[in-house]
């Protein structure tokens, strides 16, 4: 018995030396970083809405990045803070206005909506381009109004075969990993409160 003891207490001191030394290497080994640069990355570019993944479909907003005709989109959407609701699971609609149809509006207007003091304000009108679904604009033909982001209800119109959303003509819609995107040529202003 005292045998085996003797066993055990050398096996025990055996590892711990093996231990110790293994830990001592570790900590040898270890890279000395500097904390300020682990922290210089910038609070915008944090969430979702900037993880890169080539093999999947793209989202909703990277759809939008990638388009020439919505770079005004991008910079109200940015300018609102709202890239990573573009990039949640969904399913979700964006009726994504181009840069014609910015430009249609009273001059004055965008650059006024993206100062920072009316950042609200044009959270909720582009919270009014989006939906929750995946409808195909020829399913849209089935509904009289569609629950925007914005808890406000939007008209849904066929007119010569062709779907409007709030007034706004859908010309052309491209499927996301997210959800679709439906470009209309005209922003949708939602009703004053």
């Amino acid at each position: 018995m005292k045998s085996t003891l003797k066993l055990s207490m050398l096996g025990l001191l055996a590892l711990s030396v093996i231990l110790g030394s293994c830990k001592n290497e570790s900590q040898e080994k270890k890279e000395v970083t500097n904390p300020t640069q682990d922290e210089a990355v910038l609070e915008s570019n944090k969430g979702q809405a900037f993880i890169e993944d080539e093999a999947s479909t793209p989202n909703i907003l990277q759809i939008a990045l990638k388009s020439s005709d919505h770079s005004t989109l991008v910079a109200a959407v940015q300018a609102a803070e709202l890239e990573n609701a573009l990039v949640n699971a969904g399913p979700l609609m964006v009726f994504a206005p181009t840069n014609a149809a910015f430009d249609a509006l009273p001059p004055g207007t965008v650059e006024d909506l993206l100062k920072p003091e009316n950042k609200d304000a044009l959270a909720n009108i582009l919270k009014y381009h989006v939906t929750p679904g995946n409808y195909s604009k020829d399913f849209l033909k089935n509904f009289k109004k569609l629950g925007q982001a914005n808890n406000q209800n939007v008209a849904v119109e066929v007119k010569d075969n062709e779907v409007y959303v709030g007034g706004a003509k859908i010309i052309a819609s491209v499927s996301a990993g997210n959800g679709i995107v439906h470009v209309v040529d005209k922003v949708i202003l939602p009703p004053s409160q």
